[in-house]
């Protein structure tokens, strides 16, 4: 390949992985252009997992064997096996050499250092009919973070120093790109989390909710959601201080947590201030209803703060056709104003006299005033 169609194919692979939405697109994009551009019949992509001793395949492309899936759940590797990412590679960056690139064949590793280390990779081109591959580690922040993979198939031309060069320079613009991946997806994480308690947020719940509600109109998802109010914040900021109210609310935020983890796919969210809340999609309404009674025993428990005020709207409840995820925030809102009010020690739910009591559903009405604390405890029979 000539100097121009290489520097193309290094702009081309640069490029796919800036238009990349998701982590998985930059994987599949970075192997695909790395073998487009070092005209190779099969690619992958690995991250060393440090802490699992392990290189995990990300991606393959390209020509796969039988036994490899483009996006392989299971597909990794001790590292032991492989460790030339570990040894071999920073052996040469301590001489000031730098990360590069090495080449293999069938007939056994080629180039000065590497003997004994490759012994697993030559198998594997065998098992799997290749004849060659050139092998480059992708190193960012400084570190070694894992390893771009070419081969080309038995009987072609087999990788020379010259196409290690070059997968070294390949190696370089994946980093790049890998790097602005994860900055994206740090950024959309950050959007859709609370960043006190570590729960998702506002918008998170409103992109879910509206989702889970459009898939109920269309083949009746039950869509249930759980607003809670935490009782008692305010007195906690005003007698103890911020810090010790920022401590409720995590404190809280972890048992929300938990107790969302009952059901499968529960949403776990803060909303804002004291409220937060569970959104379940897909899971009978009496079983969240279940999950939010132990959530509200479980903060009654917490040493500060007084508990919480929980409301329960689900579709699967006589509350007449959710077409809009308002209506469903509405219900639940309505119903936890309604505990607040009446003191209840578990959740209120839209639709029923009281917990699993089934009647005809409650009106949408405005939210209940709130109840002063030494009322409410009266009421409680504190």
């Amino acid at each position: 390949m000539g100097e121009d169609k290489r520097l193309r194919a290094v702009v081309a692979l640069a490029q796919a992985m800036a238009a990349a939405q998701t982590p998985r697109e930059s994987w599949r994009a970075a192997a695909a252009g790395a073998c487009r551009a070092l005209a190779g019949s099969f690619a992958a992509l690995s991250v060393w997992e440090r802490d699992l001793g392990r290189l995990k395949v990300l991606v393959n492309v390209g020509k796969r064997a039988p036994d490899e899936e483009e996006f392989p759940d299971g597909e990794s590797y001790p590292v032991h096996q492989f460790p030339e990412i570990t040894e071999f590679l920073h052996e040469r960056w301590a001489g000031g050499v730098g990360p590069s690139a090495w080449v293999e064949t069938v007939e056994g590793p080629t180039g000065p250092g590497v003997e004994g280390y490759c012994h697993q990779r030559v198998a594997a081109l065998r098992r799997r009919g290749r004849g060659s591959c050139v092998i480059a580690p992708v190193v960012l922040h400084g570190r070694a973070w894992g390893e771009l993979y070419v081969a080309r198939p038995a009987g072609a031309e087999v990788f020379r120093t010259r196409d290690a060069e070059f997968a070294t320079v390949l190696a370089a613009v994946v980093a790049a790109g890998i790097a602005q991946s994860e900055r994206l997806e740090e950024a959309r994480r950050l959007a859709f989390t609370d960043p006190l308690t570590g729960l998702a947020n506002r918008r998170a719940v409103d992109v879910r909710l509206g989702e889970a509600v459009e898939r109920h109109k269309v083949d009746g998802t039950v869509v249930s959601l759980a607003v809670c109010d935490l009782n008692g914040l305010k007195r906690v900021n005003d007698t103890q201080g911020h810090a010790v109210g920022d401590r409720l609310l995590e404190r809280f935020g972890s048992v929300l947590s938990l107790c969302g983890a009952m059901l499968p796919g529960i949403l776990a969210a803060r909303l804002g201030g004291d409220e937060f809340c569970l959104l379940a999609v897909g899971p009978p309404a009496d079983d969240v209803v279940k999950v939010a009674a132990e959530l509200c025993h479980r903060a009654a428990e917490l040493d500060l703060g007084e508990g919480v005020a929980c409301g329960v709207a689900s579709t699967q409840d006589p509350i007449g056709p959710v077409r809009s995820p308002r209506r469903l925030f509405r219900l639940a809102d309505a119903a936890q104003y309604r505990a607040k009010a009446e003191g209840s020690l578990g959740p209120v739910v839209a639709g029923r006299a009281g917990p699993g009591d089934p009647v005809v559903r409650l009106a949408d009405r405005p939210p209940a005033p709130d109840v002063p604390t030494g009322e409410r405890r009266r009421i409680r029979g504190r």
